[in-house]
């Protein structure tokens, strides 16, 4: 069938429709995962394909990969809480462990009824972050699973949502600015209460009424380096990925890639720490002036 084009709005509808049927090599997460906090709050389901947490006035709930890995591609698709998630946060990130450690972040802070969720991305080096970019999502993530992606190598970091790219962080280490990439990092996923900062920077609180609170999460997928236990990471890891599909070690964007990175900036992006002169004002951080694609 001949295209002649398709335009943005097209294409994330399109982009949608071919995430609602991805099912394809899956991880299972009574092998992949284990819980890091919750205890009965956390549950798996769908022998093994669905994972929920849930977050009540007591506590909330996490779990963790049982690998770590060095580079990869990353992907999980979820379904956050509907209605007045107020004050809560749901997280999908990389970290590594100790002082020091790598960090790249998703997290979606919750919302009063009928307003979009925030999603909130941040990348960490050596124990470093404050690179923050948010987002109001372009569609309703309550109410269908959406997948989120995490692309690191060794060159850049892509966050996409629908396989769509919404930033890149790209390697700056040639100016003097730290890049993960020589920490092993396991994927963590958390659901929580932050209503003394998430929600209008905490204006907004968390309304007990609607506890408990309960997050889905399925199909995680890691195509990347395994980290092999008594080996360095670098030269002992193993890949999940056939040696000819391991387009992540390279991964970049294409002109197509720009156009829709360039869209979601412009219409959904509303923060941007490149952007805050008023959080730097002897002059913005060095990357920022390094084209951002």
């Amino acid at each position: 069938m001949k295209m002649k084009s398709i335009t943005c709005s097209n294409w994330l509808k399109l982009s949608v429709f071919m995430t609602l049927l991805l099912a394809t090599s899956a991880g299972n997460f009574y092998q992949d995962a284990v819980t890091t906090f919750g205890d009965q709050r956390v549950k798996i389901a769908e022998g093994g394909r669905l994972l929920s947490l849930s977050l009540d006035k007591i506590s909330g709930s996490g779990f963790q990969s049982k690998n770590e890995y060095l580079f990869g591609r990353f992907d999980m698709q979820l379904k956050l809480v509907p209605g007045n998630s107020a004050g809560t946060v749901t997280t999908f990130y990389l970290s590594s462990v100790g002082q020091g450690h790598d960090e790249i972040d998703f997290e979606f802070l919750g919302n009063a009824s009928g307003q979009p969720y925030t999603l909130h991305t941040n990348v960490y080096s050596q124990g470093k972050g404050d690179k923050e970019q948010q987002f109001k999502l372009w569609f309703d993530p309550t109410t269908f699973f959406h997948t989120y992606t995490i692309v690191w190598n060794s060159q850049r970091i892509i966050f996409l949502v629908d396989n769509i790219p919404i930033r890149v962080y790209n390697n700056h280490e040639a100016i003097g600015v730290p890049f993960p990439k020589n920490q092993p990092m396991r994927v963590y996923c958390s659901f929580w209460n932050a209503d003394d900062w998430a929600t209008q920077g905490g204006q907004v609180k968390t309304d007990w009424a609607n506890a408990p609170f309960t997050v889905y999460y399925r199909n995680f997928n890691v195509k990347g380096n395994v980290c092999v236990p008594g080996s360095p990471c670098g030269s002992g890891s193993k890949s999940t990925d056939s040696l000819d599909t391991q387009e992540w070690e390279t991964q970049g964007l294409d002109g197509k890639g720009r156009n829709r990175i360039r869209w979601v900036q412009q219409k959904h992006m509303v923060y941007n720490y490149c952007a805050d002169r008023k959080r730097y004002p002897q002059g913005l951080p060095v990357e920022c002036k390094r084209p951002r694609f």
